[in-house]
């Protein structure tokens, strides 16, 4: 039986990854710091016989015991709300926590993916964004605490490769949303459903005109279970080309949620971008792979999660706390 090891495996997209390495047939081992993560991601695997968890912060030594043949890197905050208050945990995890799992990969001799990010193409001159294009990033605003250390992490990953002969893989990861996101974590699909749902009017950032894609989770997975075990070295996007405005999106969750909030308008956060939507012709390529969910029945799958939540964490303000992990 192959061993894995799954980084921020309590997180959104790292639960999912759990499921599809143990569907599959692995033994997997999940780590996770708990910083963004949610214990309860995890529950249905605690009494699987092929799943052991580790509590650990990656940004520390990692040891794990037996072989391992796969590693993939999914730990780090990914929502502009999480990563503007731990600023320097995201840098770490992407440099000290990518460095930390790079070598353990050389130790063992296995198979890396990381977890890059749309982010490295910055606010994009350039569209849609293939793989070929370097980003217009500010280094030095809010936001490039993660577009940075998601930059620094590709290099880092592909030095790896060329001086060590290590197995690597980088996806480049576009919006993705489904159950098990977190209800308040800033990012727009929670945001507006959370608001439709306790009957809030839905706040848009700028005039709205923004554009944004968005790839349903099980397409996200099954894009980078593809990419880990192809022989393809150098970054893949993978995400939905579908694009839409942000208050076309708006209106279309108004509509999905049959009320009749208001769209009301705020200024429009520093270096967000105005344009994001993958190229995938290299995902087409490389990894026959393209998404099969579309946008309505994807968002009635999540809308239906976040409905059945339980009505206290509905109207929680702030789901994360990050005072113990903050060193003043």
């Amino acid at each position: 039986m192959k061993r894995v090891l799954i980084t921020g495996a309590a997180g959104f997209l790292g639960s999912h990854l759990c499921d599809r390495f143990i569907h599959e047939g692995y033994e997997v081992i999940g780590m996770d710091n708990y910083i963004t993560g949610d214990k309860r991601n995890l529950q249905h695997l605690e009494q699987h016989p092929h799943f052991k968890f580790i509590e650990h912060d990656v940004t520390n030594f990692i040891a794990i015991e037996g072989p391992l043949d796969y590693i993939l890197h999914f730990a780090s905050p990914a929502s502009p709300i999480d990563y503007l208050k731990i600023p320097i945990q995201t840098l770490k995890v992407g440099s000290l926590g990518t460095h930390n799992l790079l070598g353990l990969a050389k130790a063992k001799k296995a198979r890396i993916l990381i977890a890059s990010t749309s982010e490295v193409y910055g606010d994009p001159l350039v569209h849609p964004q293939s793989e070929d294009y370097y980003g217009n990033v500010n280094t030095i605003g809010p936001r490039g605490v993660y577009d940075e250390a998601k930059r620094f992490q590709e290099s880092l990953t592909m030095a790896y490769h060329r001086f060590h002969g290590l197995e690597t893989r980088i996806v480049r990861i576009f919006n993705t949303y489904g159950p098990r996101m977190r209800l308040n974590d800033g990012r727009v699909i929670p945001a507006f459903m959370g608001q439709a749902l306790r009957g809030e009017d839905l706040t848009v950032f700028g005039d709205g005109s923004q554009t944004r894609s968005f790839c349903y989770v099980d397409d996200q997975i099954e894009g980078i279970y593809r990419l880990l075990l192809s022989n393809y070295v150098y970054p893949v996007n993978i995400g939905n080309p579908d694009e839409i405005t942000i208050k076309a999106f708006a209106e279309e969750i108004v509509k999905l949620a049959g009320t009749k909030q208001k769209i009301i308008y705020k200024d429009l956060p520093q270096n967000d971008p105005l344009q994001r939507q993958p190229d995938i012709t290299l995902a087409k390529k490389i990894l026959d792979w393209e998404p099969k969910v579309d946008r309505h029945e994807g968002m009635k799958r999540t809308f239906a999660y976040f409905k059945g939540l339980p009505k206290e964490e509905l109207y929680k303000i702030e789901h994360k706390n990050f005072k113990d992990h903050i060193k003043q």
